[in-house]
């Protein structure tokens, strides 16, 4: 008599490595290029205001440096939204 194993624990020994997780992936590295990108947005910005207060640069770079702040900061707020309404879901769940 052949006793098989069940071909759902199968199915799953199978599919086990196309779920680990990948040491190879920059999930960890893009959220920290992010951070930085925005920080040198306004790194520059402020750079480019004071330089305008002082005249060394032109009004129209100004407002530029300004709507690339305030995107900046929009896309910042919204990301952070995201993760605390993803956290508020989180708790929600039934244990």
């Amino acid at each position: 008599m052949e006793i098989r194993s069940n071909p759902v624990a199968q199915a799953y020994a199978a599919n086990k490595p196309a779920t680990a997780p990948d040491p190879t992936s920059n999930a960890g590295n893009a959220f920290g290029k992010a951070a930085t990108d925005f920080i040198d947005t306004l790194r520059q910005s402020e750079q480019t205001a004071m330089s305008a207060m002082s005249g060394g640069a032109d009004p129209h770079a100004l407002v530029q440096a300004l709507a690339q702040t305030e995107l900046a900061v929009e896309t910042a707020v919204t990301v952070r939204d995201k993760v605390v309404e993803a956290y508020q879901e989180i708790l929600r769940m039934p244990v």
